[in-house]
C-alpha cells in the first residue's frame, strides 16, 4: 500500500468518526436541553422529519426550527433563541438527520 493510499485511508476514517461524534454530542445535547422543554423522547424528535426537512429547518442560524418549535412549544422560545441554543444546533442537525425518519436508523435513547 503506498503511503498516500494509507493517508487517505486514515483522513476518511478520521472524518467518518467525527460525523458520528457530532450526531453523538447532538443526541446529549438534545436530551439535556431540548427534551425537558419538548416532552419527545429523542427518536419520537428525531423521527419527525426527513432528512432535508432537518437541513432545510437548521439553515441559516436554525430560523425555521426556531420559529416551528417556539410556536409549537412558546415555553421553549427563550432558549431556542438563546446563545447557548445557537452553539448546540449544528449537533442538535447531525443528530437529528442521523435519525429522520427516512434514516433506517432508530436512535437509542429515552
Amino acid at each position: 500500500m503506498t503511503m498516500k493510499k494509507l493517508i487517505l485511508g486514515l483522513m476518511i476514517g478520521l472524518l467518518s468518526c467525527s460525523v458520528q461524534a457530532d450526531a453523538a454530542k447532538g443526541q446529549e445535547a438534545y436530551l439535556e436541553y431540548l427534551r425537558p422543554l419538548f416532552g419527545y423522547n429523542g427518536q419520537d424528535f428525531a423521527s419527525q422529519h426527513l432528512k432535508v426537512e432537518w437541513k432545510r429547518y437548521f439553515k441559516k442560524d436554525a430560523a425555521r426550527f426556531i420559529k416551528k418549535y417556539s410556536g409549537k412549544h412558546p415555553d421553549a422560545a427563550e432558549f431556542l433563541n438563546s446563545a447557548k441554543f445557537q452553539e448546540i444546533a449544528p449537533d442538535v442537525a447531525d443528530f437529528a438527520m442521523k435519525y429522520a425518519a427516512d434514516s433506517g436508523e432508530l436512535a437509542a435513547c429515552d
